[in-house]
């Protein structure tokens, strides 16, 4: 089985490229992000990408999720997935920016989850990575908009 999850599509009133610097200023995450608190990467092809998250039920703490960059194509693409480290389980992330002029742009992100555990994976955390990709998606807009205005 395979099950997809969509982010909302969002507007963001500046150039790809900004976006892109954004989207991939890791130290700063913590700052603006909701869903990704921390990632330490490389972003180096085959490289780790680690996603310290908050835990799914709502619960003090965090989780960490290593997953491995497969593409990397400024400034309109990164792919990464959890290549080999849930067997049976394979999720594969898009993060997505779509120029639409000189200075606007969309993004959005997706993932594919595929393999003998997918449904069970969908069944318990398909909202809670939406409302996640959502966050992240609206979160974005907010950042870009407020490091344009200094």
């Amino acid at each position: 089985m395979s099950h997809l999850i969509e982010s909302v599509v969002v507007e963001i009133p500046a150039p790809a490229a900004f976006v892109w610097d954004v989207l991939l200023d890791y130290p700063h995450y913590p700052q603006w992000n909701p869903y990704t608190l921390a990632v330490s990467t490389t972003l180096e092809v085959g490289s780790p990408i680690d996603l310290t998250l908050p835990r799914p039920d709502g619960g003090e703490g965090t989780f960490l999720s290593r997953e491995f960059i497969r593409v990397v194509a400024p400034p309109t693409l990164l792919r990464y997935d959890t290549g080999e480290t849930f067997p049976g389980l394979l999720g594969v992330r898009d993060q997505v920016i779509t120029p639409l002029g000189a200075d606007r742009c969309s993004y959005r992100t997706f993932e594919m989850f595929t393999g003998k555990y997918a449904d069970a994976v969908f069944a318990a955390q398909g909202a809670y990575v939406k409302q996640g990709f959502d966050s992240v998606a609206h979160a974005l807009v907010a950042r870009v908009e407020a490091l344009s205005r200094r």
